[in-house]
């Protein structure tokens, strides 16, 4: 099959929605398929640079979300290379620019469209105008115009199902939770970073991965550090990552008194991220905005205990404590993470089955085989609707 993935987001880039495209890519690829991606141009790209299967479209920087790209040209270059690449289907990763264009191409070349919704744009209408542009009705109208006739659209989870189905999507959807390479978390051989940060084997860290943005709720992570080292004295909180919210998250650890028990690391490459899995105790996150949540079944593939906020998809994902816990309060939360930097030990899955379920549940060849299962459906639907 000829796949072109449109998307405005892509490596270099760092976020949750290039590592699922680069995932699915990859597998689709090692079973034979033929991916070609279509996405903007990036500052940290050389112009001109040849990049195999990777066409680029001259973009700008979008409005306050500075780091993501909005194509300014490309539709009738991009039915082009895609007529001669002989697409037979087209699948959208944004509902903007590029997502526009892919909407484009597959009308002109009669192939069919799917699309993935990754974001819950509710949650960043901040961005535009401090909130006081966009609501979330504009949200729901936008959302309806693009999926309209679109032949299918995957949901990343059920919270985001939920939510196409209350703005009243009418196209097929399917819930496919994006996977991980699981081989390259749950691996045996890894640099041990504790060192790197004076850290015993002994120490207790917890691992925050996320970007610092003011989506990802971080304030009431830290916030609630002082209430754990009382319980735990020698505690250590590792941060990984980077944003708009970096330098308010240190001002309040300043004002806490905790500069001692919290590390900022910074943005870390994907493909090493890995090392600072395995070198915590416990990961923790107090968003409550994450659509699916990549960074939590990393964690669990790299069998770090997972505590993370109270919502269908992780109440379903963390069905055994031995994976980890959720909370709706921060006395919950607080509670939750002390247990397992206190007696993690006494959490161990003794099941080597029930793990080899899990693990394959969140695999990037699951996730590649869900895909392709949809793709097959809605293309047989596509067809079925030219005949009529």
């Amino acid at each position: 099959m000829n796949i072109g993935i449109f998307t405005d987001t892509y490596f270099p880039q760092v976020s949750g929605v290039a590592t699922s495209i680069k995932t699915l890519t990859e597998q689709l690829r090692a079973h034979g398929h033929q991916v070609y991606i279509f996405t903007t141009t990036d500052p940290h790209v050389a112009k001109g640079l040849y990049e195999r299967n990777i066409f680029r479209f001259s973009s700008i920087p979008f409005i306050s979300f500075s780091d993501r790209r909005i194509a300014i040209r490309g539709l009738f270059q991009a039915y082009r290379i895609a007529k001669r690449l002989n697409l037979d289907i087209v699948h959208t990763q944004t509902e903007f620019s590029m997502g526009i264009i892919g909407r484009f191409v597959a009308k002109k070349l009669k192939i069919p469209c799917i699309h993935t919704y990754h974001t819950m744009y509710e949650d960043y209408l901040h961005y535009v105008a401090n909130g006081k542009l966009l609501k979330p009705i504009h949200v729901k109208e936008g959302t309806l115009a693009f999926c309209h006739h679109m032949n299918g659209v995957i949901a990343p989870s059920k919270r985001v199902l939920d939510k196409l189905t209350s703005y009243g999507v009418k196209s097929p959807i399917r819930v496919i939770p994006t996977g991980i390479n699981v081989s390259h978390y749950d691996c045996p051989k890894y640099k041990d970073l504790r060192p790197q940060f004076g850290f015993t084997k002994d120490t207790p860290v917890m691992l925050s991965v996320s970007r610092l943005a003011y989506e990802k709720n971080m304030g009431p992570l830290i916030a609630a550090m002082p209430k754990i080292i009382k319980q735990v004295p020698d505690v250590r909180l590792v941060i990984v990552g980077d944003g708009p919210s970096k330098q308010h998250l240190i001002a309040q650890v300043h004002r806490l008194h905790i500069t001692n028990h919290v590390y900022f690391v910074g943005e870390v490459n994907n493909d090493y991220v890995n090392q600072y899995y395995h070198m915590a105790n416990v990961f923790v996150s107090t968003s409550n905005s994450e659509s699916q949540g990549l960074t939590y079944i990393e964690a669990m593939a790299a069998g770090v205990k997972v505590v993370v906020y109270k919502s269908a998809y992780t109440k379903d994902l963390l069905d055994h404590k031995s994976l980890g816990m959720t909370f709706t309060t921060i006395p919950e939360y607080v509670h939750d993470v002390v247990t397992y930097l206190k007696h993690g030990d006494q959490y161990q899955l003794k099941n080597s089955e029930l793990r080899k379920l899990k693990l394959n549940e969140i695999s990037s060849s699951n996730f590649e085989k869900k895909v392709v299962a949809f793709y097959h459906s809605c293309q047989l639907r596509f067809e079925q609707q030219l005949d009529s």
